[in-house]
Parts: structure tokens; C-alpha cells; sequence
């Protein structure tokens, strides 16, 4: 099976050492705009050989698309019109909505997995991939009813290899979602990073800063190139998300200045959250309302 790569970064080139490992691609073919990363990532044997995107997509038997999703929304439509019939089309952006209705009409619309692996890390290109990234973890897809059967199967097969396991959601509740269980930790640790620049003494600060500081701020060192347009094609529910923080953080404020009971009450209740996580099956958080179906390998 040949696999075409575009984007060599982090998720892509994860995902391309880890189907190597697994024997599921005889052959993988990268496809990426910067030459530099191109051949860092021939170098570190993340791919077999660079290729342009229309060659590259013309001989694959599937393409996983994993680069920023405004660069999705200029490709996907590309993609489609290069590709086969047989092949199978996979895009692993963050955002699902607005790239899904990009290609609604297309004619080889069934070829086309909408997909988000909810799994990363703050570093970014060739040399930060890694293998057993998505090991464990849950993979959406999105819209499953207007994939073609085959297609969804191929690509359900893919993500089994990778050790995933599977949600089904429409694309605007997979946007809703991922507002407040991804966007919206970014977008918060964004704003704290700034907040601690913005000190004159900050020098004193990140000498002070420990554990807790550094794992609460780690978010802020994504790069803002791919989370950018994740902002922004998601603005209506990341803009929600971020009312509804600065709605608890107003409430927690109110609290140390003149309720120390309540400060207490809103801490404990936020303690809850340790249970619920640990009672979530191989780390699945499940929400009734917006998985149509799981599926566990």
C-alpha cells in the first residue's frame, strides 16, 4: 500500500513512523512546502521519498492531509480532483465544519474522512515526531454517513493500527467539542504566558517558576501558525468557550476577595474532575449528546 503524506510535521510524521512500524504502508511518499522539512524528514526515515503534492497523491491508495487548516481548505479541493476513485483522503485538522462544507458538493466527497486525532504535543516539525503518540487515545470522525464505505473502513482500519480508539460526530459537534476540551486550554494558556511577560520583574518570576507554572503554561509554546486559523475557523465556539472561562474566573476572583467559603466550594467542586477523569475507560470522555456511536478496537 502506498501512503502519500502531506505535512512532515509532528501529527504527520507521527503517524507515518508508527504505520511504517506497523507494516500498514509498503511505500510512504511526503509532501511538504518547506524543502528543509522535506528532507529532514527523508533524513530521519519518516518517509521514503519527496514527491509534489500531484504526484505524490496521483500513485497513493491513501493520503492523510496534516497540515494547518487554512492550508487544508486550499488543498483538500485539490486533493480530491488528483485522486482516484480507490483512494481513500484523510484530513487530521483540529477544526472539521467549515473544511467539511468546503468539499459538501464535490464529487468525490465519499473519498474524504474527516478526522481529528486528539493527540499532540507543543513541538513542531520533522524531528518532533514520534512513535506511540497515539497510542490510547480517541480519533474523530466526522460525518461517517457521507463517507464511502470502503473509504471509512480503510481509514477506521488505519487509525486501529495507530491504537486509537473511535468517536462518530457530526462535524459542527466535533468543533463544539474540541472548543473546550483542546482550543480553549491553548487559548488560555496563550493569555497566561502573556500575562507573565507583560511583569516588568518577569525575570524574577520564571526564575521562581517550578513544576506547576511550567505544566500549566506548556500550551503556549504551539506554534502560531497552526493555531492561528484553528481560532479562527472555529471562532464562533472558541469565542463561547472563552466566555464561559472568563465567566468562572470572574466568579473565582469575587471569591478570594470576599468569600472565602465560597472560594473553598468552587475549589472542591473543581476537584471533582480528578474522578470523572479517572473514571473514563482508556481515556475516553464521553458525551452522550454528541457521540453517535464509539467504537473500540
Amino acid at each position: 500500500m502506498k501512503l502519500a503524506v502531506i505535512g512532515l510535521g509532528l501529527i504527520g510524521g507521527s503517524m507515518a513512523k508508527d504505520l511504517r512500524k506497523a507494516g500498514f504502508a509498503n511505500e510512504i511518499i511526503g509532501v511538504d512546502v518547506s524543502p528543509e522539512n522535506a528532507e529532514e524528514a527523508l533524513h530521519l526515515g519518516i518517509i521514503d521519498r519527496i514527491e509534489t503534492l500531484e504526484y505524490a497523491v496521483s500513485e497513493a491508495d491513501m493520503v492523510i492531509i496534516a497540515i494547518p487548516v487554512d492550508k487544508v481548505l486550499n488543498s483538500l479541493t485539490k486533493v480530491l480532483d488528483l485522486v482516484s476513485d480507490q483512494t481513500t483522503v484523510i484530513d487530521v485538522g483540529s477544526t472539521k465544519k467549515l473544511i467539511s462544507n468546503a468539499v459538501e458538493n464535490h464529487s468525490k466527497r465519499r473519498n474524504y474522512i474527516p478526522a481529528h486525532p486528539m493527540s499532540g504535543t507543543e513541538n513542531s516539525g520533522p524531528s518532533a515526531a514520534m512513535e506511540g503518540l497515539f497510542e490510547g487515545k480517541i480519533n474523530i470522525i466526522c460525518d461517517q454517513e457521507k463517507c464511502g464505505p470502503q473509504h471509512l473502513a480503510f481509514a477506521e482500519k488505519m487509525f486501529q493500527v495507530l491504537g486509537m480508539d473511535i468517536a462518530y460526530m457530526t462535524a459542527d459537534d466535533q468543533d463544539h467539542s474540541t472548543a473546550f476540551i483542546s482550543h480553549l486550554p491553548h487559548a488560555a494558556a496563550f493569555a497566561l504566558a502573556n500575562a507573565v511577560l507583560d511583569k516588568e520583574d518577569r525575570e524574577i518570576i520564571f526564575d521562581l517558576a517550578s513544576g506547576g507554572f511550567n505544566s500549566t503554561v506548556r500550551l503556549a509554546k504551539s506554534s502560531p501558525e497552526m493555531w492561528g486559523p484553528i481560532f479562527q475557523q472555529n471562532k464562533e465556539y472558541v469565542v463561547e468557550s472563552l466566555e464561559v472561562y472568563i465567566k468562572h474566573l470572574k466568579a473565582f476572583r469575587k471569591s478570594i476577595e470576599s468569600d472565602p467559603e465560597e472560594m473553598m466550594s468552587l475549589m472542591k467542586n473543581a476537584n471533582r474532575i480528578r474522578g470523572i477523569l479517572a473514571g473514563q475507560n482508556d481515556s475516553l470522555v464521553k458525551n452522550a449528546k454528541t457521540i453517535v456511536k464509539l467504537y473500540t478496537k
